[in-house]
């Protein structure tokens, strides 16, 4: 069997919000809106990768402080790693890990997405 990735479900109290913020950080583009039985869904492209995002009742649970079981966050790749942190900072995304090489050809770094979704950037040096 192969198997090729179709999307990662989110959910959010504001997926407008949630859309918007994933656009302001990384470029990401809303692909379509559609009605679901709970409110709506945005579908976004972000780099390749769709995230439908759902609403949810604004009081449903939010995720607990990590680590837990389950998706624990979301990588991208980049190619220079300093150069996106720098950018990202202009548009005031959050780290909660600085740019870090964590072993020889790569380096890694963490912000904090929309509903407090961890998103790493990761620069592999070309072998």
């Amino acid at each position: 069997m192969r198997v090729v990735c179709d999307h990662l479900h989110l959910r959010s109290p504001d997926p407008e919000a949630a859309a918007q913020g994933y656009a302001a950080l990384f470029g990401a583009e809303i692909a379509d809106r559609v009605t679901v039985p709970k409110g709506v869904r945005l579908v976004v492209d972000l780099g390749g990768l769709r995230l439908f995002i759902d609403q949810v009742p604004a009081d449903t649970a939010a995720a607990p402080e990590p680590p837990w079981v389950g998706i624990e966050h979301i990588g991208l790749a980049v190619a220079d790693l300093d150069a996106a942190a720098a950018e990202l900072r202009g548009r005031g995304a959050a780290f909660m890990m600085e740019p870090t090489e964590i072993r020889p050809g790569v380096k890694i770094a963490f912000v904090e997405g929309p509903d407090r979704v961890r998103i790493e950037l990761l620069e592999r040096a070309a072998a």
